[in-house]
């Protein structure tokens, strides 16, 4: 039995799978960050810290004569979202029902996704969680309010890329109401929007529930790096007469290894 204690649930083989299909679908279309940064692991629960390769001075040695050094790590920073599960409703589904409500866990699944998307693109100060936005160096250019002129925006970023020797592909991360508003936007002409932007940056548009605005950045590699300890599982909390109470839980970092390989967008 592991930390997660899923053994003690009242959840049967089907009902787990159930949950984890569930919260693998949700949680696919929402973690933007993944889909655009380097990705490291899982390398499990016991896994504790990121080595940074550096090393910082002490003060004092064991004893005179002695230099002493201390490598430095990036701790990994936990998530949890809870969701309760009606026990009645996993009968029903052990019973056959395949309109079992998950209306719960699909929260949960949304409110994590994005704390790792802002983590990632906006970074997580209590955590030693420095975001591509916030690290970028560029200026931040300006989306304004007419979506019909997205294009050029995003190509003065792409500009501001090449010009400091950043190779492409690259890709736009998009927050939700910028997504919806390229989705539902034709151009004079009725060529589509979306097929512009992907022209410019040569690579894919993503949601990213979480990012304010819009983010550029380069996919060639190496630059930004997200290292996963435990990987997003369900774990069990209680349960009593009604319900199940279980969570999402996961643990990772994120290094910015090249903060010119991003240009922040604002909305």
């Amino acid at each position: 039995m592991n930390h997660l204690l899923r053994p003690l649930a009242p959840v049967s083989d089907s009902g787990w799978k159930l949950l984890d299909d569930e919260a693998t679908e949700r949680l696919t279309a929402a973690l933007a960050a993944r889909k655009l940064v380097e990705f490291s692991g899982p390398h499990g629960w016991e896994h504790s810290a990121t080595n940074l390769g550096r090393a910082s001075a002490l003060a004092s040695a064991p004893c005179e004569g002695i230099v002493a050094t201390q490598r430095r790590v990036l701790p990994l920073a936990e998530l949890r979202a809870g969701f309760k599960v009606s026990l009645s409703e996993l009968r029903d589904h052990d019973r056959g029902a395949v309109d079992v409500d998950l209306a719960d866990l699909d929260d949960a699944a949304h409110r994590i996704a994005r704390a790792e998307n802002i983590a990632v693109f906006h970074g997580w100060e209590d955590a030693g969680v420095a975001g591509i936005a916030e690290a970028s160096p560029h200026r931040t250019v300006s989306l304004g309010e007419n979506t019909d002129a997205f294009p050029r925006p995003v190509a003065a970023a792409v500009e501001l890329l090449l010009r400091a020797g950043i190779a492409g592909p690259y890709a736009l991360a998009l927050g939700r109401e910028e997504y919806t508003r390229v989705v539902e936007t034709a151009e004079h002409g009725g060529y589509p929007l979306w097929e512009h932007l992907r022209r410019i940056i040569e690579g894919p548009i993503v949601w990213a529930p979480g990012v304010r605005g819009a983010i550029v950045l380069s996919l060639r590699g190496g630059d930004f790096l997200y290292e996963s300890g435990q990987d997003l599982s369900i774990g069990y909390e209680s349960h009593d007469s009604e319900f199940v109470h279980l969570y999402l839980e996961e643990s990772f970092s994120f290094l910015v290894a090249t903060p010119e390989a991003a240009v922040a967008l604002n909305a």
